[in-house]
């Protein structure tokens, strides 16, 4: 702001130093130090503005890495449900393009908003002194100018909204198209994948040329009526000269100053329109800040220190969407140390269940106790160090086998990393390398991070989905290892994975049909 400040006051002073060298020209008077002192202040307007760039960059970047670190952490914070419902490349456009789009603005036109505002309050105040009559002249371009901008935006806004919703659905069909590449020509989508991107590409294209074309609008027409404005005050300035009312060097100054103060306008004008991108992203962003996160810990929340593991559903009903309910009024209880096959139909609740129990998602009737307690009574830290999960979906990151093993357990002994990857049969491929694991071997890798979390809790969604026969096998005899005395949890088909469990759930239609041992049923 100080060196706006400045900047700004380089472009007040000069037509006054310009109109007295005139003046003096005029009347014969030597004019070589006011010369020189333009001259001293052009150097130092440039100095200043070099300046401005300078921090500014700094300054505008370390802006954005707060906006993008704030979102990203906010992000942490949501619930599951708010990605389930969301495409992951749309979320991405948001912390990449829009946060670009914001930086941009922020970097160009911070600095030129903050010296344009200092240099019209400082023009004016000379304009007013030097001639009320062509300073209300001047006024009749800004209020045109005004207008325009008013006129030109209430487009350009709606058009860069559209804009940039619609480059996060194209990166949506982007981030889809190369995670699903191998189903994509599986089933022979090439084609139809292509013809939806050029759907899009083209609406993209055709939404950010209307929004371009009335952006560029504003410019050319703002320069006629700064030009108009500046033929009216010199006629008028000229006119007042014949009569005597005021001098020739103040017709130079005055000149300078109409031009200089209905300039700003003309940029601000220009960076305004621009904004209406930026103001679109962030309008994205914080419709993401303004998300509800995850339900916080309440203020008494307990510890969760050393969990037995008993768990008991209480008439629980929950439905992703509350007037759809996946699982009604079920009921069932488990005793530390059980090993409990859930087993039922695609799309009965399986795994709806044990997104219930890790709290991923909270029950919208009955409840959820764990060791005689509801589970929202505990801190949810440490809810979720009680379970060690194996999803059916494998989730495993750019990282090293080692890292990927551990990960959620810091500072742990390598012995202890190549231990449980024994246990979970995943050593002999890790030994010998390669580049790429099959589908099987990352199946594996994040059993052998259940493992080694040795949480008292254990869940497997189809752990043993991806992977052979013999490997089953050897899965099947890992778990028995690693679930003894452990409350287990685990969805299964196969029959050979599910029949050494002590307890069978069956769930049909959302509802327990059947429960007991694989002799009793």
């Amino acid at each position: 702001m100080l060196l706006s400040a400045v900047a700004s006051a380089s472009t007040i002073l000069s037509p006054l130093l310009i109109g007295t060298a005139v003046t003096a020209i005029d009347t014969g008077n030597p004019a070589l130090q006011l010369l020189i002192l333009l001259a001293a202040l052009y150097l130092t307007d440039w100095l200043v503005r070099f300046l401005q760039q300078f921090f500014m960059a700094a300054i505008g970047q370390r802006i954005i890495l707060h906006i993008r670190s704030t979102l990203f952490e906010k992000m942490k914070a949501l619930p599951l449900s708010f990605f389930d419902s969301r495409q992951h490349g749309e979320l991405m456009s948001r912390l990449t393009n829009d946060v670009d789009n914001i930086s941009t603005t922020i970097s160009d036109s911070l600095t030129q908003l903050m010296t344009y505002g200092f240099t019209i309050i400082g023009i004016l105040c000379i304009m007013l002194r030097l001639s009320l009559p062509l300073t209300c002249i001047a006024f009749i371009s800004v209020w045109l100018i005004f207008l325009l901008t008013r006129t030109i935006t209430k487009h350009t806004r709606k058009l860069f909204a559209q804009q940039q919703q619609i480059l996060g659905k194209l990166n949506g069909q982007v981030e889809e198209s190369i995670s699903g590449q191998n189903m994509v020509k599986a089933f022979g989508r090439e084609a139809e994948m292509t013809e939806q991107f050029e759907e899009s590409n083209a609406r993209l294209c055709q939404v950010a040329t209307k929004a371009q074309i009335w952006s560029g609008f504003l410019m050319p027409l703002t320069n006629v009526i700064n030009n108009l404005n500046f033929v009216i005050v010199a006629v008028v300035s000229g006119i007042l000269a014949a009569y005597g009312r005021i001098s020739v060097g103040l017709i130079s100054s005055f000149l300078l100053y109409s031009r200089q103060f209905s300039r700003p306008f003309v940029d601000i004008a220009n960076i305004y329109n621009n904004f209406q991108t930026a103001v679109a992203g962030a309008e994205r962003i914080f419709e993401i800040l303004e998300e509800e996160p995850e339900p916080a810990d309440a203020p008494d929340a307990l510890p969760l220190t050393a969990p037995r593991g008993e768990v008991e559903f209480s008439h629980v009903t929950f439905g992703y969407q509350a007037q759809e309910p996946v699982l009604k009024d079920v009921s069932f209880r488990v005793p530390a140390g059980t090993r409990v096959a859930v087993v039922g139909s695609t799309g009965a609740g399986k795994t709806t269940l044990i997104n219930l129990l890790t709290r991923f998602y909270d029950v919208n009737s009955g409840s959820i106790l764990l060791d005689g307690r509801d589970l929202r009574q505990y801190r949810l830290q440490d809810l979720r160090r009680t379970f060690g999960v194996v999803l059916q979906d494998t989730a495993l990151f750019g990282m090293s086998v080692r890292d990927n093993i551990s990960y959620g357990n810091k500072d742990v002994l390598p012995e202890r990393i190549r231990a449980a990857a024994k246990t979970a049969g995943a050593d002999s491929f890790i030994t010998q390398g390669g580049a790429a694991l099959s589908q099987g071997e990352r199946q594996l890798l994040t059993i052998a991070r259940a493992v080694l979390q040795e949480a008292p809790i254990l869940i497997l969604d189809e752990a043993t989905s991806s992977v052979d026969t013999v490997t089953e096998q050897r899965i099947r005899r890992a778990m028995l290892t690693i679930t003894r005395g452990r409350t287990s949890f685990i969805i299964a088909h196969r029959l050979s994975t599910i029949r050494d469990s002590d307890l069978i759930l069956l769930i049909e239609d959302g509802r327990i049909a059947e429960k007991g041992t694989h002799e009793e049923l």
